[in-house]
């Protein structure tokens, strides 16, 4: 009897590998993981670089590393995703690689998809903590939610997580909040369309050179 006890419990971590491994797969942002992986292993950076990581705008951001070129840059954006899918993938596309510094970007999702301020609060935080768990009192930049042209309906709720991470940020050590939301507005208080392509949601050239601009002082000098 108490043989087979045994047996039957050799047997759980088998019976449940798989299931976990199916739960993973199942997960949209898993290619666009395994590719940074992929890239790694052919080309591994190098320890104590500055991550940019976040959702498609820091995805699209292709000319990051040219725009920062005293700086080493690595772009972990993967498209879609949310705070919590940062903090899911912390340790492959963050911690692993020992960062001076952090510049994080996402909320828009959050928000899109129904999600209170309160909740990007709390999985930004839960972010915060697990990056520091491995890389402690690293600086972490967070770069405000945009008031793009196609979110604006949800403006109060963008305003809103803006003004708590914010009060999160200034009263964390070595947390910053970067306040783009302003710069791109229009003198009228509405978005500025020049800004965003024509999904009035990502950015042109233009709204990443208000990004660099805001983040030149939060960024450190080599």
């Amino acid at each position: 009897m108490i043989r087979g006890r045994i047996a039957a419990l050799a047997l759980v971590p088998m019976l449940t590998l798989p299931a976990l491994a199916v739960v993973e797969q199942g997960n949209p942002f898993e290619p666009e993981i395994l590719k940074f992986e992929e890239e790694d292993a052919k080309n591994p950076p190098q320890k104590g670089g500055i991550v940019f990581v976040g959702s498609s705008s820091i995805r699209m951001w292709n000319s990051v590393a040219e725009d920062f070129p005293h700086l080493r840059i690595i772009n972990r954006g993967f498209g879609g995703s949310q705070v919590s899918d940062s903090v899911h993938y912390a340790d492959r596309i963050v911690t692993k690689y020992e960062p001076k510094m952090v510049v994080f970007f996402a909320g828009t999702n959050d928000l899109a998809s129904g999600k209170q301020p309160a909740t990007v609060l709390a999985d930004y935080r839960a972010f915060v903590e697990k990056v520091r768990a491995k890389v402690p009192d690293v600086p972490i930049v967070y770069i405000a939610v945009t008031p793009a042209p196609s979110r604006w309906n949800n403006l109060e709720n963008v305003k809103l997580t803006n003004t708590m991470i914010r009060g999160f940020s200034a009263a964390g050590k070595n947390l910053k909040f970067v306040d783009v939301y302003p710069r791109m507005l229009s003198e009228s208080g509405g978005p500025r369309p020049e800004l965003f392509l024509e999904d009035q949601l990502h950015m042109k050239r233009a709204g990443y050179d208000i990004w660099i601009e805001a983040l030149k002082p939060f960024l450190p000098k080599q």
